[in-house]
């Protein structure tokens, strides 16, 4: 196969993960045009594009053809489709630098790319110095001798990365397995280019997104000068941590140019501001690449811990040249000082963090965008306060995407949220050649030198269903079947070198700290993978295989990293991808917004809600809104379910992470956060069933299983009562007690006979309500049903509504499931939604957004299990 390589080019690792001071360094991030390459066939179908224009860098080409209205949004409508061409054509991107003669002066001046998406030339004034291949990678070149004063050209020609890559697949008998098929033609069905490539796999399409392979310079583009030495990173490895005094060791990566002594200093700043006394020390460094390490010792350590159960204290290390080569260089970063572990033995998976077992709650995030530099720090912070807001711990950041700016991180630091990051491998069979494996390698000690000192990170993954898709696919299995015995040992040793070696010692070498697990669903190569009994666990029997929402409640796994519903977003989002006036879930608009079966997801919603709650009311966009509503219910109580049942399964299991917080686009999914940023009623819940304390009650046969599950560190006194209702609201029975909560864990109330809450009342007429309480106060609550909704008589909940300026109060004269505030294609936001209401009881609810009270009060339509009001 054609390999790409560099050519006279240094790839440095950590060169974006911290602030650093150089010499000289200048931005050359405006000004570059792009045109398709002229041999190119699209130059004739695209003549306008065959013409030099603006592109943005950070960014691609798709996303200026979008933003010049060269090609329609694909966003919207059903316009994915005309976007497909740019994925399939040479560019060509050009700048001039101009160069003053005191950048010259310099003794090196150094063309960094901080991205590169993905099979490009790099040209200066005419020469090749670069050919890059990874997008996944910084590439740094050498161009001293190429420049003059005055204007320079820098040339990157792109080819594409289907194209490239597509005469090399086709000739091979069996292509390895991939991901998803292209929906567009470009590529034959179950021929992918994307497994041979290191670019984010997503951009490929994906169930959840669309197909938009992108081309360009997604990253920053700077000349750096510099003379003697300089601070090509650092990074800061927690050797050990005790109560007395953790001891780290600071690595800064200097680059020099010939063998010369120089001196760094170390400064500490403790989290209250108070500067510790700097450490000196004086090395000779000889030609080329190597690291300064510098111990540092920080007594009275601060830990960082998750939220929940600690402060989130962060010490900044500040590294100077002080003497020598490259004097007045500087490097800073801040770090968090906790130990991980992970909880093994016997099967079991979890983390440890300063010695505490944590529960991880929490969601999968995919990418922000499929245009990843529209993304902000801004956008990345409010995610993660969202996921807070809705009371987790972690975010898995899956390995389909990219590795995402420094200021996700730092965000995650600051919030206590725990980031399980996966290596970017999607799930397509990577190839065996040590080319390939050569890149990911210098790709992982990069991303580990601009990552590893986060605190944030708890653990590092290979990748996402490599693994278990070879061991459990059929197509993986038909592959293996097809390629005979020897190829297949061969691809599978492979993958064991890259998965249980590369990134294991990469991880090993730059965060020790921070355990590795090789894949998500795993085992450590310990025993079969993705199942109950061991490792972590992706369960997709409810939603793709169809199976009856219940089945959440048959097991206890050790981890679910992975288990979701989908839902279609509010009619304010639907409103923005397909016009105010779309009716139809399955018209070619939503369809086309819909990835799962190539489209046929909207019919699997339909299914479940016959399953299990009742059919769409009204017509037209009526009937939209009502089929979206009950479509979140249905997401939210089967995602309630499932966490609250992984919950009282503790300790046997120890995470529960739902498929998926975010959107990629405007899209019907699995998140629970839609791509404008809405909540759907999933999130809602989530603040719920994710709850410090949290009651957990299971019906199964004639009985209600109540649990009651604690986050606190220590016992906490608490009440408990479960209490049967007929549907007019008089009382049929009940059960309590007093209880002390089980510090970090999960105390069994009991199991209730039904005869003892309902008494003789039938299944469908009637109900009972679980609640935990402390002090007198309900903190959590559930309604018990003994049979699917659909199946309950519930009567006209009977709602009031009183306005008080942004303030509504909602009273419900008789019982109210699941009571979401609509206010249709009007963006506004309440404080809490999908919530019930019991017989009599009120709920006042703050409303933002910048729509006019008024309007909010015309706008406003209340939805139950019962009807719309």
């Amino acid at each position: 196969m054609k390999r790409w390589g560099t050519l006279a080019a240094l790839a440095l690792t950590g060169v974006a993960q911290t602030a650093l001071a150089a010499p000289d360094s200048v931005s050359l991030d405006s000004g570059w045009q792009a045109r398709v390459a002229p041999e190119d066939a699209a130059a004739r179908a695209h003549p306008r594009e065959a013409a030099w224009f603006a592109v943005p860098v950070p960014g691609t080409v798709q996303q200026a053809l979008v933003e010049q209205h060269r090609v329609p949004d694909p966003f919207i409508g059903t316009n994915e489709g005309a976007i497909q061409w740019a994925g399939l054509a040479a560019w060509d991107m050009r700048r001039t630098l101009d160069v003053t003669p005191a950048m010259l002066a310099h003794g090196h001046l150094d063309l960094v790319f901080d991205g590169i998406d993905t099979f490009a030339t790099v040209s200066v004034n005419g020469q090749v110095v670069l050919k890059a291949d990874n997008a996944h990678r910084t590439w740094r070149v050498p161009v001293r001798g190429l420049l003059h004063a005055g204007a320079n050209e820098v040339l990157v020609r792109f080819a594409s990365p289907i194209r490239a890559l597509q005469p090399m697949v086709l000739k091979q008998a069996h292509p390895l397995p991939g991901e998803y098929d292209s929906a567009f033609g470009d590529e034959p069905k179950g021929v992918q280019t994307s497994p041979y490539i290191r670019k984010p796999k997503y951009q490929y399409g994906w169930d959840w997104g669309p197909r938009i392979v992108n081309i360009g310079l997604w990253h920053g583009v700077r000349l750096e000068g510099w003379d003697g030495a300089r601070i090509g990173g650092l990074d800061v490895q927690q050797d050990a941590l005790t109560a007395t005094e953790a001891r780290l060791t600071a690595r800064l990566a200097v680059e020099a140019d010939a063998a010369a002594p120089l001196t760094v200093e170390l400064a500490v700043t403790t989290p209250d501001g108070t500067a510790l006394p700097p450490v000196r020390r004086t090395v000779s460094l000889d030609p080329g690449t190597g690291t300064v390490t510098v111990p540092i010792s920080i007594p009275a350590p601060q830990r960082w811990w998750p939220v929940g159960l600690g402060a989130q204290p962060l010490y900044k290390v500040a590294a100077r040249i002080v003497d020598g080569a490259g004097a007045g260089q500087a490097a800073a970063r801040t770090v968090g000082l906790r130990t991980v572990e992970l909880i093994r033995g016997d099967g079991a998976f979890g983390f440890k963090v300063n010695g505490v077992p944590v529960f991880a709650k929490g969601a999968n995030l995919i990418p922000f965008d499929s245009f990843p530099s529209r993304v902000t720090a801004a956008t990345m912070d409010r995610m993660l306060a969202d996921a807070r807001a809705a009371n987790m711990n972690m975010i898995r950041v899956w390995g389909g995407g990219t590795y995402l700016d420094d200021a996700f991180y730092d965000s995650a630091d600051r919030m206590g949220l725990m980031i399980w990051q996966d290596f970017m491998f999607g799930g397509a069979v990577p190839p065996p050649d040590p080319a390939y494996r050569a890149s990911v390698a210098a790709e992982a000690d990069e991303q580990l030198a601009r990552l590893g000192s986060h605190p944030s990170i708890v653990v590092w993954t290979g990748g996402n269903e490599v693994l278990s898709g070879w061991a459990n696919w059929s197509d993986r299995k038909d592959f293996k079947k097809a390629v005979g015995p020897d190829e297949q040992e061969r691809i599978a040793t492979a993958m064991t070198v890259l998965f249980d070696r590369v990134l294991r010692d990469a991880v090993a070498a730059h965060s020790p700290q921070t355990p590795y697990w090789p894949g998500s669903p795993s085992t450590d190569y310990q025993g079969p993978v993705d199942t109950d009994a061991a490792g972590d666990r992706h369960f997709w029997d409810v939603w793709s295989g169809s199976k009856p929402v219940e089945n959440y409640l048959d097991s206890c796994p050790r981890f679910m990293s992975e288990y979701g519903f989908q839902a279609m977003p509010g009619m304010a989002t639907m409103a923005e991808f397909a016009g105010p006036k779309v009716s139809d879930p399955q018209s070619p608009v939503m369809k086309a917004h819909q990835k799962f079966l190539a489209g046929e997801g909207n019919s699997r919603l339909a299914f479940y809600l016959d399953a299990r709650l009742r059919p769409a009311q009204g017509s037209g966009p009526a009937r939209l809104a009502d089929f979206a509503y009950l479509t979140q219910v249905n997401q939210m109580q089967a995602i309630d379910m499932a966490a609250r049942h992984h919950r009282a399964c503790a300790p046997v299991t120890m995470g529960s992470l739902y498929w998926q917080l975010n959107d990629v686009w405007p899209a019907i999914s699995w998140a629970s956060i839609d791509h404008a940023g809405r909540w759907k009623l999933l999130h809602y819940a989530a603040r719920r069933f994710f709850a410090p304390q949290a009651v957990v009650a299971e019906h199964k046969a004639d009985a209600t299983r109540v649990a009651l599950v604690s986050d606190a560190q220590g016992p906490v006194p608490a009440q408990w009562r479960l209490t049967g209702y007929a549907m007019d609201g008089t009382r049929l029975g009940a059960a309590q007690g007093d209880v002390t909560l089980a510090a970090d864990g999960v105390t069994e109330a009991g199991r209730v006979p039904d005869a003892q809450v309902f008494g003789a009342a039938a299944p469908g007429a009637s109900y009972a309500v679980a609640e935990l309480l402390r002090d007198g106060q309900t903190v959590s609550r559930q309604i018990v049903e003994r049979m699917v909704p659909k199946a309950m008589a519930y009567p006209d909940p009977g709602l009031a509504v009183q306005w008080h300026g942004r303030t509504v109060t909602i009273t419900a004269r008789h019982l109210a499931r699941a009571v979401m505030l609509d206010f249709g294609t009007l963006d506004a936001t309440a404080d809490d939604n999908g919530f019930d209401l019991l017989p009599g009881e009120s709920r006042t609810l703050t409303i933002s957004g910048a729509a006019p009270d008024a309007a909010l009060r015309r706008a406003l339509v209340l939805r139950t299990l019962a009807g719309s009001h």
